[in-house]
C-alpha cells in the first residue's frame, strides 16, 4: 500500500462505510513520511504500541457512515498488516537501529540551578 486512501478503500471493503470514515486513521499512521519518505517512517507508528496509541488518539471505536461501529484497533491492525505483513513491536524496530557513539553521549549542564522553594512548585513539578 502506498497511500492512506488505498488503506481506507480496503477498510471500506472490510467493514463498510465510506473512505472518509477511515482516512484520518490511515493518514495518521503515515504522517511520519513527512520525516523520512521511505520504509523507515514505519518505525514510528507501524507496530503494536502505535496501534494502541491510535486508539488513544481516535477513541476506542468509530461509527461508519452506514452506522456500523468498528474498533479503531482493528483499523490500525489492518493498516500495519497491509504494510508489514504482521504486527511487530516497537522494541523490534528499535533493536534494528545500529547504535552510534553520538546516541549515547550525555551533555553536560553548564548552568548551576538554584533550588526552587517548595511553595513555588506546582503539583506537576514545574515552577509556578
Amino acid at each position: 500500500m502506498a497511500h492512506p486512501y488505498h488503506h481506507a478503500l480496503s477498510s471500506v471493503k472490510k467493514w463498510g462505510g465510506v473512505v472518509a470514515d477511515y482516512l484520518p486513521i490511515h493518514h495518521w499512521f503515515d504522517e511520519s513520511k513527512a520525516i523520512v519518505a521511505d520504509f523507515r517512517h514505519r518505525a514510528l507508528r507501524h507496530h503494536a504500541e502505535g496501534i494502541f496509541l491510535a486508539e488513544r488518539v481516535f477513541g476506542v471505536t468509530l461509527t461508519t457512515a452506514d452506522g456500523r461501529v468498528v474498533p479503531v484497533r482493528w483499523v490500525g491492525e489492518q493498516h500495519v498488516k497491509e504494510d508489514r505483513g504482521r504486527i511487530p513491536s516497537a522494541a523490534e524496530w528499535l533493536s534494528a537501529i545500529a547504535p552510534r557513539p553520538w546516541m549515547a553521549r550525555a551533555g553536560r549542564l553548564d548552568v548551576e540551578a538554584e533550588p526552587i522553594p517548595p511553595d513555588q512548585v506546582s503539583p506537576a513539578g514545574a515552577p509556578s
